[in-house]
């Protein structure tokens, strides 16, 4: 059974793991640790039997969280685990103040859209050329009143 937390600081090297293998740019592990001290960030794992098997992060600014990644191991893909964990980020994010929430997502990530389209985001624009690795541009997602 899948639980949801706030991340501690030694769970950076087991998020950078999941973050190798789902990301094409994928941050470091001192990158989550530099982000753990970050008070305007906040990061909720899910844990099966104490291993991290997904995470998702948002930085937040006034009333807005502008989420920064979201992850599940491939091996607990298609269990529903990303839509409960975006959940959990909502709530914290509106626990500390936010009312708004934004991100940038890959138009080619048919999944993730569907999932953030569950929470009442919708595209605003686009960001041309957004990703590094293949200059893929950005769907800018916003939902306005979380």
């Amino acid at each position: 059974m899948i639980e949801f937390r706030l991340m501690k600081k030694n769970d950076a090297e087991q998020m950078a793991a999941i973050e190798e293998k789902t990301f094409a740019m994928p941050w470091t592990r001192k990158f989550f640790w530099e982000e753990f001290e970050n008070e305007n960030a906040v990061y909720i794992v899910g844990v099966v039997d104490e291993k991290i098997v997904a995470y998702a992060g948002a930085w937040i600014s006034f009333e807005e969280a502008q989420v920064t990644n979201v992850a599940v191991d491939e091996n607990f893909r298609n269990q529903k685990i990303g839509t409960k964990l975006f959940s959990k980020l909502i709530d914290e994010v509106k626990k500390r103040g936010a009312t708004a929430i934004t991100l940038e997502v890959r138009p080619s990530n048919v999944a993730a859209i569907n999932l953030y389209e569950k929470f009442g985001l919708h595209s605003v624009g686009r960001r041309k050329k957004y990703y590094l690795d293949n200059n893929e541009d950005a769907l800018i997602m916003w939902n306005t009143k979380i």
